[in-house]
């Protein structure tokens, strides 16, 4: 049987116009707050203690850390066991030793590297070098003179002060006996 109460319940709908089809939910990622436009200047990896492009140094730096280097400086940097970044926008009127250089920016001054010193393009050095290897890319400029030196060759130099500090010990020659003649009369 049929329930009449159903029926007056019901009241047919109008027609609804078809709706455009339904594309099944995305996720909405978090918003986050825009991150801060970057430059086309290379920065300084994490963990390397950084000097800004806005520091002018004029003294001396010894780090016991690789170093990115992007200010103004005047004197020497010493990082003898790590690497040395020297950025875009450095200008480096200094004399530099560490055990590697990279120079992307200005140096003016002799520079001793004992692995290897890289000049990338639109880099300029103006000194004397002395180091285990180099890169010069196209675009670099570059004055001065190149040493290359080995492994064994550093090892030899170092050696070399040592002996020569010490007097080489020969044998004073020997006096020829002399013998007088017996016809002769003195």
């Amino acid at each position: 049987m049929w329930n009449k109460r159903r029926e007056e319940d019901y009241t047919p709908k109008p027609p609804v116009a078809p709706a455009a089809p339904v594309e099944p939910a995305r996720e909405v990622p978090p918003v986050q707050a825009p991150a801060p436009a970057r430059s086309a200047a290379p920065e300084a990896p994490r963990g390397v203690a950084a000097i800004g492009k806005s520091v002018i140094i004029k003294g001396q730096i010894l780090s016991r850390e690789d170093l990115y280097l992007d200010g103004e400086m005047e004197g020497t940097v010493e990082v003898p066991e790590h690497r040395l970044t020297i950025g875009p926008h450095a200008k480096l009127a200094a004399g530099i030793r560490a055990r590697e250089v990279v120079v992307l920016g200005s140096v003016e001054g002799n520079v001793e590297a004992s692995e290897k010193i890289d000049i990338r393009k639109d880099a300029k050095l103006i000194g004397d070098i002395k180091t285990g290897g180099i890169i010069i890319e196209d675009g670099a400029y570059f004055k001065g003179s190149i040493d290359i030196v080995r492994a064994a060759d550093s090892k030899k130099a170092a050696e070399s002060p040592k002996q020569a500090a010490r007097p080489a010990q020969q044998p004073a020659p020997a006096a020829a006996p002399v013998a007088a003649a017996p016809d002769q009369k003195r």
